[in-house]
């Protein structure tokens, strides 16, 4: 259905949202929604920020000091 239209009734439909809304509406909404996806992508990257510093406090480096073949068996080799 989408794959029929043309850069020539794109060009009549830009022309009819022109003449119904204006240029400076659309100029307005254009700096509000592009403000809204800047707040949208602050909001997402703070989020991550916290996450990642939650899962840094619980996570730790393994240690490897004392792994199972290290510690000595406790069965009797005799």
């Amino acid at each position: 259905m989408l794959s029929n239209i043309g850069p020539v009734q794109l060009l009549i439909v830009l022309v009819i949202v022109l003449a119904i809304f204006g240029t400076k509406r659309l100029r307005t909404l254009g700096s509000d929604l592009g403000s809204a996806v800047k707040g949208f992508r602050g909001a997402m990257n703070e989020a991550d920020q916290e996450t990642t510093e939650q899962l840094g406090d619980q996570t730790k480096d393994a240690d490897f000091k004392n792994t199972p073949v290290d510690e000595p068996s406790k069965e009797n080799h005799g």
